[in-house]
């Protein structure tokens, strides 16, 4: 698909400066520009490369000044980044814009869908589901029986719901991600095993929730797993049985949350961090990458370190741990003089 410079002026409001006539049908780095290419340029540290790009157009604030010449034709805007965050947006719509059902997909009989959807070949719903409008189902995607799904939904490629979930509208979920799977919930019996505890909860999402791929999140034993809205989660997250994430909070890479603790809302989870079960983590709490969680946290706390403590103390003991070598030298050689 190919816009013009005259075009792209159009949809960000902006000025022309050069051939408006000039096409690009992609995207790329300035850096990488080449021709038919659309770049931006929004960080000073990469104004060099705009002298020497093959780029078609190129994306500028419009307090830019260039110091060179510049063979691309210029767009220019209030805010080169953000334009060019609305065009990758656009961009995405774009080339997700799929409606209908392929074959072979599965159905239920029982299950509800609306007029417009998509519902690519290889993926299966299950009884009584519902699918709301707007929603983009991939390759491979498994729903299960009575799972409620809203509006404008995206699961992407091997995402698998099980039964009786139920996910909110403009849910995005990334490509491996499982959605409902039991929870880790076993009893010692008198023959020294484990017997398995059924896990009959489920799990709910509510709006504007972005999990990403690989990341699994366990149903409740009775009652419900759940994810508040506006919740982002990144790649390769655990959240456990009955745990409770609140609004707006996000969580990066190969966190675990162990079960029934309770996150609040606005808060920020670094990755590799732990989190163990029953705990209360309190709103807009901050805690640092690697870090241990074995005790409940006030809100706004910031913490590190594996126990973690206060973020302020952390710092300065790591300061000291550094200098134990150093220390304790110090202290065999005062031992030597003492004796001495």
């Amino acid at each position: 698909m190919e816009f013009s410079a005259q075009q792209l002026a159009e949809v960000l409001n902006g000025k022309i400066e050069g051939n408006p006539d000039a096409m690009v049908s992609r995207l790329s780095k300035i850096e990488e520009g080449g021709e038919g290419s659309l770049s931006f340029l929004a960080n000073p540290a990469y104004e060099k490369h705009i002298y020497s790009t093959t780029a078609s157009i190129v994306i500028v604030s419009d307090d830019f000044k260039p110091t060179g010449d510049i063979s691309a034709t210029l767009l220019r805007v209030p805010d080169a980044y953000g334009a060019f965050a609305q065009l990758l947006e656009m961009y995405n719509q774009l080339r997700g814009n799929k409606t209908g059902k392929e074959e072979p997909s599965y159905v239920a009989e029982s299950a509800q869908l609306p007029e417009e959807y998509y519902l690519a070949a290889f993926a299966s719903i299950g009884e009584h589901s519902s699918i709301g409008e707007g929603t983009k189902i991939y390759g491979h995607v498994y729903i299960g029986d009575n799972v409620q799904v809203g509006k404008n939904c995206i699961f992407y490629a091997g995402v698998k719901i099980y039964h009786d979930c139920v996910i909110g509208d403009n849910v995005t979920v990334h490509a491996g991600t499982v959605i409902g799977s039991d929870g880790f919930g076993f009893a010692p019996n008198s023959e020294n095993s484990y017997d398995k505890v059924p896990q009959i909860g489920n799990v709910i999402i509510e709006d504007h929730v972005e999990i990403g791929a690989n990341t699994s999140i366990d149903r409740a034993t009775l009652g419900s797993t759940i994810i508040r809205k506006g919740v982002k989660l990144d790649n390769l997250i655990q959240i456990a049985h009955n745990v409770e994430i609140g609004e707006n909070t996000v969580i990066a890479a190969q966190t675990g949350v162990a079960g029934s603790t309770k996150i609040g809302k606005n808060c920020m989870i670094g990755g590799q961090v732990g989190i163990v079960g029953h705990l209360q983590i309190g709103d807009g709490v901050k805690i640092a990458a690697q870090s241990g969680i074995g005790k409940n946290l006030k809100d706004n706390a910031v913490v590190q370190g594996s126990p973690a403590f206060e973020y302020v103390d952390y710092n300065k003991s790591y300061a000291m741990f550094r200098r134990l070598p150093d220390m304790a030298k110090d202290i065999h050689q005062i031992k030597k003089n003492l004796e001495s």
